[in-house]
């Protein structure tokens, strides 16, 4: 056993300040700070010798992309702050110039850990037999293979740039990767500087025959150089890569949203560069001549010791090694669904039904839509679209649906970061099918997960729903953790209407039964019950509360946590990514710990359960899941869902199988310290180590056994009650 178990270690002895409890803004972790330290520690698990060799630099590879993304918008936003001299300090009492100096500081120095971890997992690939070949090491016969190769599938779609007063310097798009050239010409010398932007179409790493060594996509240009400038050599050159703001702009009073949203994605694309990225060792007139054209600041460069682009590492995870990477693993189909013969309906009418992606199969969602869209009792569906796949099976469904005659409400959000183009694509497509589109508010961003499916039984109308803590995303939902609550409690169905309404209608609400929602009263709600664990933990009684969620960052929850904690509430949270709460200090947080899980799987879902005078796991907890971060945005500017779970089966699932093996995780377990590091415990020769994922994998769930029945499914913990 080892502190990251919390179901049996006791609570760490709180650190004792020399000043007493914190105050102020001391009680807090910096939002951007606390993020990077999740992304150092997805960088962690590409040093994980536990870990098989290419899942290694697939997290090397999303290490990098996070990165980029978070350049892209939260230090960008700063970066703004700061030129216009706002000095509004953050919950933890820094100006926005305090906050860029030190995320500056902490992304370089996590720059410089993923090449060297490049290097070290670069070593190891050669001793696996995959190696990145420099051009000095071309054999004569690979060389005419690329010769041919540079010809067919790469000169085509490249276009060479002389860069003089008659030929401007290009634009480069974010994330653009581009070679600049000194050249001199052959026969007299004379001097050229020019510019090879490299389309983001073709692949990075090019692989010769045999399947085994590659060359960099920049080292085939370079060796191909006097076929784009005939009659001139290459006196000097140097790669770039530059990030642009991708923060999005919309008028809030646009006549059309859409078309709105479509130039806004034009003037992102032309963001302006908050991050120039440069081979070390540039010359100096390429260099001067990069930074000028791109308006760039010296302290927004950064020289790469290594390999640009640390992101495009992710095409080398080879479906052809098939041994360096995770066993395949084939996500259960739920037994009760099986017993109905495949019809979602009757399994849902048997009882509430709750299913743990990806290990159990995202495919049921989809079934569930594409059944009521060919289902002749169905006459409505209405479905939120936060993110989805490009060719996605749920939109299919839902047109298909609509062309049969059914009433289909689609409710698509087009301020879904990353995903605006592929939502407004979807939306046309919507609408073409004869679908009834809407796109909620400009103000909030629609981030609930709900599907909502009318279907005549007899001479009734029966709501199906569908809550989820994730998008509908066939693709994420195979790495991405998440639950799925399907349900006809007609008390549900009727939540589910009414939050549709206000999607379309604008008008708040009145009376949800079984939900809470955000910007309404989600927040409001959490802060009660939390207040109502406090209370009971006051009159004496078992108070506890487990939560876990990506994100925690909003001040008043977290103040409302310490004030539990101080009324001796037991609050056991994982949190993955940010968070701002400070554990174990005496006097606030004592009886507050908080790990961070990161492994094999995303973890996504937002869950929260409350002992209610019992304890945890209880039969009389109140447990609930959600679409929403306990952030400022999510509380406040968004429009999210809080259910309550009332099915015994469901309840017991959630608390003594999810939340239960979140809590028993040690093999990806890493500890909150109350300084702001994080800590592992990862002893050599322990392969004892209990891994939730693993167990996740192994064991079947509660929820949906059907005439299988529980007898096999693992509880980690019973109800105490």
């Amino acid at each position: 056993m080892t502190q990251a178990d919390f179901l049996k270690s006791p609570f760490p002895a709180p650190r004792e300040l020399p000043d007493g409890p914190p105050e102020g803004p001391t009680r807090f972790f910096n939002r951007e700070i606390s993020w990077l330290a999740f992304n150092w520690r997805v960088l962690d698990e590409a040093r994980n010798p536990r870990v098989p060799l290419l899942e290694r630099l697939r997290f090397l590879s999303i290490s990098a992309t996070n990165l980029d993304e978070f350049y892209t918008v939260r230090v960008a936003g700063l970066r703004e702050l700061v030129r216009e001299g706002n000095t509004t300090l953050s919950d933890d009492g820094l100006t926005p110039a305090e906050q860029l100096a030190l995320v500056n500081a902490d992304a370089r120095r996590l720059m410089g850990a993923q090449q060297a971890v490049w290097n070290g997992l670069r070593r190891e690939m050669e001793q696996a037999e995959i190696t990145i070949l420099s051009r000095g090491r071309v054999t004569r016969a690979e060389d005419e293979f690329l010769r041919r190769h540079f010809m067919d599938q790469v000169f085509p779609v490249l276009s060479p740039l002389a860069i003089d007063p008659a030929h401007p310097f290009p634009f480069i798009p974010n994330a653009g990767f581009s070679l600049a050239l000194e050249l001199a010409r052959e026969s007299d010398g004379q001097q050229m500087q020019a510019l090879l932007p490299i389309p983001q179409q073709i692949a990075r790493f090019i692989p010769l025959p045999g399947g085994k060594r590659f060359l960099r996509l920049e080292d085939l240009l370079l060796m191909h150089l006097p076929s784009l400038f005939p009659g001139y050599r290459d006196i000097g050159h140097c790669a770039f890569r530059v990030l642009r703001d991708s923060d999005l702009e919309v008028e809030e009073e646009a006549e059309d949203l859409v078309r709105e949203f479509e130039t806004a994605l034009k003037r992102r694309r032309r963001g302006s560069v908050i991050r120039l990225k440069i081979t070390a060792g540039a010359p100096d007139r390429l260099r001067r001549l990069i930074m000028e054209e791109l308006e760039v600041d010296p302290e927004e460069v950064v020289e790469v010791e290594g390999l640009l682009g640390v992101a495009d590492l992710r095409e080398l995870v080879l479906d052809s090694r098939r041994d360096l990477q995770w066993p395949s693993f084939t996500p259960r189909v739920p037994e009760r669904v099986q017993d109905h013969d495949g019809d979602m309906f009757a399994a849902i009418r048997q009882k509430d039904m709750l299913l743990h992606h990806p290990y159990e199969t995202f495919d049921m969602v989809v079934r569930f839509l594409a059944q009521a869209a060919r289902d002749p009792d169905v006459l409505a569906i209405k479905q939120t679209l936060y993110r989805t796949s490009r060719d996605s099976p749920i939109v299919d469904a839902l047109c298909e649906a609509a062309e049969s005659g059914k009433s289909v409400t689609a409710l698509v959000e087009l301020k879904a970061r990353f995903d605006e183009a592929a939502n407004i694509r979807q939306s046309r497509r919507l609408e073409r099918s004869g679908a009834h589109v809407v796109y909620g508010f400009v103000q909030y961003k629609t981030h609930a997960k709900i599907s909502a499916v009318v279907r005549r039984e007899g001479d009734q109308l029966v709501t199906y729903t569908h809550f989820g803590t994730g998008n509908y995303h066939p693709i994420t939902a195979r790495i991405y953790t998440d639950l799925s609550l399907f349900t006809c409690d007609p008390a549900l169905g009727r939540d589910a209407s009414k939050v549709f309404n206000f999607l379309s209608g604008y008008v708040q609400p009145d009376g949800l039964e079984n939900m809470a929602i955000s910007p309404i009263d989600l927040k409001e709600t959490l802060l009660e019950l939390i207040a109502r664990e406090a209370e009971f933990a006051r009159r004496g009684r078992q108070a506890e509360i487990w939560a876990k969620m990506n994100s925690l960052i909003d001040k008043d929850v977290i103040e409302a946590l310490y004030a539990a904690s101080q009324a001796d509430v037991r609050i056991n949270l994982v949190i993955r990514g940010i968070c701002g709460l400070r554990p174990g200090i005496a006097g606030l947080s004592e009886n507050i710990r908080v790990k961070s899980i990161v492994g094999r799987f995303l973890e996504h879902s937002r869950i929260v359960c409350f002992g209610n005078g019992f304890g945890l796991p209880s039969k009389r907890a109140r447990v609930f899941i959600s679409s929403a971060d306990w952030m400022g945005r999510n509380l406040n500017r968004r429009v999210e869902t809080l259910i309550e779970c009332f099915n015994e089966t469901v309840k017991a699932q959630i608390t003594s199988q999810v939340m239960a093996a979140n809590m028993a995780d040690e093999a990806q377990s890493w500890l909150l310290q109350p300084d702001g590091r994080y800590l592992r415990y990862l002893p050599a020769g322990r392969d004892d180590l209990f891994s939730c994922h693993k167990f996740f994998m192994e064991n079947p769930s509660l929820s949906g056994r059907g005439s299988a029945g529980a007898r096999d499914v693992p509880a980690l913990m019973h109800s105490t009650d």
